[in-house]
């Protein structure tokens, strides 16, 4: 009888308590004053979720804010959304697609023709969970576009961050990548192929790359950091059915896009951060990585081995 009735009462107590819960687990949040008038950010993917709201943030603190969307239009919306919300005007949108290395050429090149400054890049796009495609230069879609595609874009704006320097470079990750190994011998999913894991592996390869990248940046000015966002309701999950069923099942419990940005903000923005340049952040607070995560064998060797991929000198 007692469980009958908890069983009819059930969804009522979770409508009661999912607020509650959901504050508990989505602890952390970003308290930083700092203002940023005269400074330039870039966001990948801003054009929803985490990106938009991390976006948003930036501008609302005075900074230029350059939305890198492969979606345009979609894009134009948004920043005239942010420019309405803010009192900002200087929220731009410009063309991004991280599956294409000439697209990520073309942004660049059209950035540091318009900007001679930058001060916060926040890595944040990515992709989850699609089925075996390729980007167009040939890489698999999990590692070609969360992690190639920001690294070649990083490297081609890292001059002008150093130039802009204290600058910072914020990479997304994921608490995922205590799942991931980076197989060198299946990099791009060649012999077997999974969709989770090779989300896993790319989450992996961006805290790995955020460690050597830091690395290489000691003494230049330019700090990078490694988050984890959380359990975020976003456009992530649209690859996959299983995901978006249990997203929407459990939706009390995730956390909001605004409530995703805060460590990606937490990283752009607050002061004294440099002493843990290369570090790994979830809830605006230093986080555990797997031991992987931790392997400067494996991270140089993925940085020689991104560098071969994509054309680029090994020392930049």
């Amino acid at each position: 009888m007692f469980g009958l009735l908890l069983l009819l009462f059930l969804p009522f107590i979770l409508y009661l308590t999912a607020p509650k819960i959901r504050k508990m687990l989505s602890n952390g949040v970003c308290t930083s004053t700092v203002q940023l008038p005269g400074k330039v950010a870039v966001v990948t993917g801003a054009n929803s979720g985490i990106g938009k709201e991390t976006a948003q943030d930036l501008a609302r603190r005075g900074a230029r804010v350059y939305l890198a969307c492969r979606d345009v239009q979609k894009g134009e919306l948004v920043a005239k959304e942010i420019q309405t919300s803010t009192g900002n005007k200087q929220v731009l949108v410009r063309k991004l697609d991280l599956a294409d290395t000439k697209s990520i050429r073309a942004f660049a090149k059209d950035f540091l023709a318009e900007e001679k400054h930058l001060h916060i890049l926040v890595n944040n796009a990515g992709v989850m969970m699609c089925p075996y495609t390729k980007t167009a230069d040939g890489f698999e879609m999990h590692i070609g576009v969360n992690h190639l595609g920001h690294f070649l874009l990083t490297h081609l704006l890292l001059e002008t961050l150093k130039e802009s320097a204290p600058s910072r470079i914020v990479n997304v990750s994921s608490l995922a990548h205590h799942l991931g190994r980076i197989y060198f011998q299946n990099l791009q999913g060649e012999k077997f192929y999974i969709a989770g894991l090779a989300y896993c592996h790319s989450k992996l390869a961006n805290i790995l790359f955020t460690r050597e990248l830091a690395r290489r940046l000691k003494g230049s000015g330019v700090t990078t950091y490694s988050v984890h966002p959380g359990t975020v309701n976003s456009e992530l999950v649209r690859y996959s059915l299983f995901m978006r069923w249990m997203w929407q099942l459990f939706a009390f419990f995730i956390k909001t896009p605004q409530q995703g940005a805060q460590t990606s903000l937490y990283c752009s923005l607050t002061e004294g951060l440099e002493s843990l340049n290369g570090s790994h952040f979830s809830d605006c607070q230093l986080a555990w990585v797997s031991a992987q995560a931790r392997n400067e064998t494996v991270a140089r060797r993925l940085w020689d081995i991104s560098c071969h991929l994509l054309g680029l000198p090994v020392d930049w």
